[in-house]
């Protein structure tokens, strides 16, 4: 699979975003959601009716997926910070092997594919489907280009990296060693708040299974996200109007 084009890195948000969007549009044409057809499915197998706590515990089960990339996402997050994870430039100077990045080598994507398999539960049949494939198949090729960038200034060292953690689907155990990096935890949860929002929204439909409740709380995960990006955008201009002193000071030193 080819890598990602310019276009697509920087506006992979969007590109997300449509990924979501579109397996919802499918109930326009396949009306039936893929939980609702699994029930149906057992019911007529079993001869009995489904009764509506399956219909809560199999969508407690999707928001389950949710909280699970909400958590590995920060997790990642935290190590990463969150200046890089919604920059619109690839970054290849920083190799992060800590954290979950012991485990895998995209955490984040990891978890947007946890993330698909949750909400993918609440669309359509026809939608999972959609869903499932155009985030795989979108997040190797963004992988991909990443891959190259990296591989390009890291050399031997980000190679000798990908020969012993995998690339999206997690290892059971650590590949390396624990290294010295600290966890930023406030940056973590600051660039995941969108998930977590999202996680919210498909625990609301697991609770209620009213649609209403769901899409208020899913509008509100996107004011969430432009208000964490400007505090975001915010304290990476601090960050750097701090650094600029440091950088004149070991300047003037030599």
């Amino acid at each position: 699979m080819g890598a990602a084009s310019d276009f697509e890195f920087r506006y992979r948000f969007w590109i997300f975003g449509a990924i979501f969007w579109v397996p919802f549009a499918s109930y326009s044409f396949d009306h039936v959601n893929i939980v609702q057809a699994g029930l149906e499915w057992l019911a007529h197998r079993r001869g009995v009716p489904s009764a509506v706590w399956q219909y809560h515990a199999a969508f407690g089960i999707a928001a389950s997926f949710c909280v699970a990339a909400a958590t590995i996402r920060t997790w990642g997050t935290a190590y990463l910070h969150p200046e890089i994870m919604v920059d619109k430039r690839l970054h290849t100077t920083r190799l992060v092997a800590d954290g979950p990045y012991r485990y895998v080598r995209n955490p984040l994507y990891f978890g947007n594919v946890l993330l698909g398999i949750g909400f993918g539960l609440m669309a359509s049949r026809i939608g999972f489907v959609i869903l499932i494939a155009g985030m795989i198949a979108f997040e190797y090729r963004l992988i991909r280009r990443e891959e190259i960038g990296i591989g390009t200034t890291q050399g031997n060292e980000y190679r000798q990296y990908c020969a012993r953690v995998p690339r999206l689907w997690p290892a059971f155990s650590p590949r390396l060693p624990s290294g010295d990096a600290v966890p930023n935890w406030t940056g973590g949860f600051l660039g995941e708040a969108f998930m977590w929002v999202l996680a919210c929204s498909a625990i609301a439909f697991a609770i209620t299974l009213d649609l209403k409740v769901f899409y208020i709380v899913l509008a509100f995960a996107f004011v969430i996200y432009f208000l964490c990006y400007l505090a975001i955008q915010r304290r990476q201009k601090r960050i750097r109007a701090e650094a600029r002193p440091v950088m004149k000071e070991q300047v003037d030193k030599e």
